[in-house]
């Protein structure tokens, strides 16, 4: 009997690739390439399940072409790139990896955090470019962080576990979300705020919502216009939450103080005016690139799909 055909849009690490080329019959080798919209197509075309990333946009005329499909298990939590409701309409699986890669994006929003308060980017080049002359009292001076005003846009798996770390510190956290939390889902004393409040209170501001319809530039030149002109904004959630060019301009006229962005409203191309600002910390889409989360998030995507082709529910179907 042969193995179900599974069309991989990219290249998984090694662990997840010995995996799915002894349970499946691959449509294709995957390259560690975005494949164009034609070959995506074609290859969700051939196959019974398909594993595809974040970066490959999946819409309706495609999802309908593809009948011989019954799941797409996106290598990702969000699940923006998939026109959701033409899966539903179609029958369509669609499944996510929520939990397995929160500590790694927690980790790196704080990595994040820090080197952009204490300007650890623009301290490397210096030494690296061998025009550091020496300790001077007034260099590259920063921002501390202990102590401060954390404020924290959507307090799902990612916002609570960055909310933690914040315990080490000192920090005052606040939170906004379409709902407050129930004192009952959480013993930890973080407060709620209206959107507004929370940005005009907070030393710096971090982004965990998912991009909706709603979330869309939920951060714009207004949203903006409201924080302290010494805070920072960190993004690790998707791009177009924040509005890049009311972004590029707040950081020009100094409305606030920096920014560290792991995402980016046209992903991979960059607002031009972004990369010369060096208050601004621009990393390429590492939130969850360690190889324990990576691995784990391939793992998840095949037990979905192994439930799903044995007739099962999968564990992580979207939405929920």
């Amino acid at each position: 009997m042969m193995p179900p055909t599974l069309y991989l849009s990219r290249l998984l690490p090694e662990p997840v690739m010995a995996i799915v080329r002894e349970r499946f019959q691959l449509v294709q080798e995957p390259l560690d390439t975005l494949p164009s919209p034609a070959a995506l197509r074609e290859g969700l075309c051939q196959a019974d399940a398909a594993i595809v990333t974040l970066g490959d946009r999946i819409d309706a005329t495609t999802i309908h072409a593809a009948t011989r499909l019954k799941i797409l298990a996106n290598y990702a939590v969000g699940y923006n790139n998939i026109d959701l409701a033409a899966a539903q309409a179609r029958g369509l699986t669609v499944t996510n990896t929520p939990d397995v890669l929160t500590d790694a994006t927690a980790d790196l929003t704080w990595a994040l955090l820090l080197a952009t308060a204490r300007r650890i980017v623009e301290g490397d080049a210096l030494v690296r470019s061998g025009q550091w002359t020496g300790w001077s009292p007034t260099q590259l001076l920063g921002a501390e962080v202990s102590g401060k005003v954390l404020g924290i846009i959507g307090l799902g798996r990612i916002g609570q576990a960055v909310a933690q770390r914040a315990l080490g510190f000192r920090m005052t956290v606040l939170y906004h979300q379409r709902q407050p939390i129930t004192a009952a889902t959480s013993p930890q004393k973080w407060e709620y705020r209206s959107l507004h409040a929370l940005l005009e209170e907070s030393d710096i501001v971090t982004i965990h919502v998912p991009l909706t319809p709603a979330t869309h530039h939920l951060i714009g030149a207004r949203e903006l216009s409201w924080m302290k002109p010494t805070a920072f904004l960190i993004n690790t959630a998707r791009g177009p939450i924040v509005d890049e060019g009311a972004l590029v301009e707040a950081l020009t006229k100094g409305t606030i103080a920096g920014a560290g962005l792991d995402v980016y409203e046209e992903e991979p191309a960059l607002h031009q005016r972004l990369s010369p600002l060096p208050q601004v910390i621009l990393l390429p889409h590492i939130g969850s690139a360690t190889l324990q989360a990576r691995v784990q998030m391939g793992l998840t995507c095949v037990t979905n799909i192994q439930a799903v082709l044995d007739g099962r529910p999968a564990p992580n179907q979207v939405p929920r």
